[in-house]
């Protein structure tokens, strides 16, 4: 009887064979791979939880609205020579918290003038009235995480709690492109910004450029014109422009009267005048920020507790 000879494979199988066994030695790379990428695929973005609390920072890092459980503010009543800044800025918000049409606001002008300190201020003048739902939330992102804007105007697009979009000292240098995210989210983007939030920037700069940046454009540029307009349309998304300058001697000595009556600081009142025009000397200047820093150093030499939340 005759031998079965063996089948031989043909050159087509022994490529299947090769390409198989390589495909099932790859499979746990390839899955690697694909779970990966699906980390680096951002999840759909959720409606912002803004209950329990008045006060939130932005963590673009982990797309995290965290809570601020104590602001540190000054009450409205002790911000004293910015009183018609301090008059519009109350009545925008107010408009916006009511469910009416207000504009993002632009608070620029000399350092330590009590830019963010009447943003916040203003907010919880605001609420003195207001409770739940209806309380105006402020949500604090930082400068060097205004990329991440659109992913924050959508988690707080779907909440009916109205909210301030706050960016203390907002500035932009060298060939920093941010700005044009900025533009097109503030006003002119398809979805525009969200009926629920306004948008609230101090910069020690008008228009928020340095200088050099302006200059560069316009060196680049074939008009222009056309150059300087574009670096200085972003602040032209603002409707309400408050400035701040420095203040006179009677004004700063105000402050400092008004924060050592509201924390009954034993001093007689022409030692405290003394006091204060010294400091500002020694400062180099007279603002708001540097009546506190002497209000500071005289309670502490005078071993009194200075809690802000309860002026």
């Amino acid at each position: 009887m005759a031998k079965k000879r063996p089948k031989k494979t043909s050159v087509k199988q022994q490529g299947n064979s090769a390409r198989n066994s390589a495909g099932h030695a790859l499979a746990p790379l390839l899955k690697r791979i694909a779970e990966a990428l699906e980390r680096q695929v951002p999840p759909a973005a959720k409606a912002a939880d803004l209950s329990g609390f008045d006060a939130f920072v932005w963590h673009a890092e982990t797309g995290q609205l965290a809570p601020v459980k104590t602001v540190s503010r000054v009450p409205l009543r002790l911000l004293k020579g910015i009183e018609r800044q301090a008059e519009q800025l109350l009545a925008n918000t107010q408009q916006h918290a009511d469910g009416y049409p207000a504009n993002n606001a632009l608070l620029w002008g000399a350092r330590g003038a009590g830019k963010s300190s009447l943003v916040k201020a203003v907010q919880a003048s605001v609420n003195e009235k207001r409770k739940g739902a209806d309380r105006l939330a402020l949500v604090e992102i930082h400068r060097e995480d205004i990329q991440s804007l659109p992913r924050l105007l959508a988690r707080l697009r779907d909440i009916a709690r109205p909210c301030v979009l706050f960016c203390d000292d907002l500035s932009f240098e060298g060939e920093d492109q941010s700005y044009k995210a900025l533009k097109a989210v503030l006003e002119g983007g398809l979805e525009g910004r969200p009926s629920n939030v306004v948008f609230y920037a101090t910069s020690n700069r008008r228009h928020m450029l340095a200088r050099s940046m302006i200059e560069n454009e316009r060196a680049a540029a074939i008009h222009d014109t056309e150059a300087v307009e574009e670096k200085v349309s972003l602040s032209d998304r603002f409707g309400l422009w408050l400035g701040f300058h420095n203040l006179d001697q009677e004004t700063y000595l105000d402050i400092i009267t008004g924060y050592a009556a509201a924390l009954k600081l034993p001093l007689a009142a022409d030692d405290l005048r003394a006091r204060a025009i010294e400091w500002s000397v020694t400062r180099g200047g007279r603002s708001g920020r540097v009546a506190w820093q002497l209000i500071q150093a005289v309670a502490g030499e005078l071993k009194i507790k200075v809690d802000i939340a309860k002026l």
